[in-house]
């Protein structure tokens, strides 16, 4: 979800774009390369996947032990989710015209590289795959985590998907948060010790805010073509300027969260060493930079994110 859509002011389908229906190496629609597949699938994205699953090991390492297993299942669950919503959100935005003049990395509807039924049955099968992991997941667990799965499965697809799509109506930062951060890291957490923690709640605060960070700097992109367009977001009603201000609070917040938890466990101050990795990302957003000289600042932000989370969960892990 990190990677916002781009929408029109009507949700109502349309027939995508054709104005970009060449491909890499050439080739015309339908001819979509692996590497094609692979950015479609918007790899830039997925440490908003890892890090949660990661840091939520690392919490519940710090008064369980840890399951290898129930750990690789959760980081399947939350890897096919992402891959799925990014699908998801390439088809439905493509259908309806909402990206030709995207700024940010190739889709494949849009695009007019791949049939957009194509993209949906690949949305699909990774939801597929999120389910069957999440199913075994559940059964290693508690059975109600299938509830919570299928909740996640739908919020995928209806983000940018179905009539009212709530993308498209200023939710995509509260949604990130919520299931990228309080979902992903206190059920990796609970999958792992049956119990919840103070520590993990505020690994998911802080992995949860810059997930939405990421979210948010995308948005803050596209000010000036959502707003012509109808399309509202949260960087819409909060304006340019606020927006740079509530991206820094936000992206800030695993910093916050490393002093909090360091009360239970003093070694989580050694995460405080991405502070660089936040400096360099928020230069952009601090200097006013717009459109395409924003965009390194996701990639900055998720690097920053999985480093912390890394970092976070060694130093829960081995300090237990």
């Amino acid at each position: 979800m990190s990677d916002a859509p781009h929408s029109s002011s009507s949700p109502s389908a349309s027939t995508p774009s054709t104005g970009h229906t060449k491909g890499r190496g050439g080739k015309g629609a339908g001819g979509a390369s692996l590497s094609d597949w692979m950015e479609g699938a918007r790899p830039h994205t997925w440490a908003n996947a890892f890090a949660p699953v990661v840091v939520g090991v690392g919490a519940a390492a710090s008064h369980a032990p840890v399951s290898w297993g129930r750990a690789a299942l959760a980081l399947i669950v939350a890897w096919a989710l992402i891959v799925g919503v990014n699908f998801a959100n390439d088809y439905s935005d493509g259908i309806r015209g909402t990206d030709d003049d995207r700024s940010g990395p190739l889709r494949l509807t849009g695009s007019g590289l791949v049939p957009p039924k194509h993209v949906k049955y690949a949305a699909f099968a990774a939801f597929g795959v999120a389910g069957v992991a999440g199913v075994a997941l559940s059964l290693l667990s508690a059975w109600w985590f299938i509830l919570v799965g299928a909740v996640c499965i739908l919020a995928a697809w209806f983000y940018t998907g179905g009539k009212k799509p709530y993308g498209y109506r200023g939710l995509g930062e509260v949604s990130v948060f919520i299931f990228f951060g309080l979902v992903a890291v206190l059920g990796t957490e609970y999958t792992q010790a049956g119990t919840l923690s103070w520590v993990g709640l505020a690994c998911a605060v802080g992995i949860g805010s810059v997930s939405s960070a990421v979210n948010l700097a995308n948005n803050l992109r596209d000010i000036p073509t959502d707003s012509a367009t109808g399309k509202i977001t949260l960087a819409v009603r909060l304006g340019d300027g606020r927006t740079r201000v509530v991206w820094q609070v936000l992206s800030a917040m695993p910093l916050v969260a490393s002093v909090f938890i360091s009360f239970w466990q003093p070694w989580a101050l050694v995460s405080l060493i991405v502070a660089p990795l936040w400096v360099k990302a928020s230069a952009p957003v601090r200097s006013g930079a717009q459109g395409k000289a924003l965009i390194p600042v996701l990639g900055l932000t998720g690097k920053m994110m999985l480093a912390w989370a890394v970092l976070s969960a060694l130093a829960l892990g081995l300090g237990a």
